[in-house]
């Protein structure tokens, strides 16, 4: 698993006093940058090799201004050229969302998916979901 810890700005709150939702799919992005290095180290991104396919987010409770957020990041398929990040948002003990994104390995030249490496699968299965 990978864990960021957000402090949520005053801006990432709507007129409801709460995390707007949009601000998640941002957080979420943001805190899989540990499985982005998996296929591009350096982050360089001339070399570029991912897209999403998908994002599905799910909302189970509010999340608050004034609290710290913790983003859980895990794989929870790998597949021959894509695999899914499912991710969780706490607050004080409290899961408030979850979601999934379908990433693919891409050759932007090829205009095709590529298939994921033994040694990158490797690395993926060290974030695994926990049964």
């Amino acid at each position: 698993m990978f864990s960021e810890i957000i402090q949520p700005r005053f801006s990432d709150t709507d007129a409801l006093g709460h995390i707007n939702n949009t601000v998640f799919a941002v957080w979420f992005e943001g805190a899989r940058q540990g499985v982005f290095k998996i296929f591009t180290p350096n982050l360089n991104l001339q070399q570029w090799p991912l897209i999403i396919a998908s994002i599905k987010l799910d909302y189970h409770a509010q999340t608050h201004f004034g609290a710290e957020v913790e983003i859980r990041t895990y794989i929870s398929r790998i597949g021959g050229s894509s695999f899914d990040v499912y991710q969780e948002a706490w607050q004080q003990g409290v899961k408030t969302v979850s979601g999934t994104a379908v990433m693919v390995q891409f050759d932007y030249n090829s205009n095709k998916a590529t298939a994921i490496t033994a040694e990158q699968k490797q690395q993926l299965m060290q974030h695994t979901l926990p049964a």
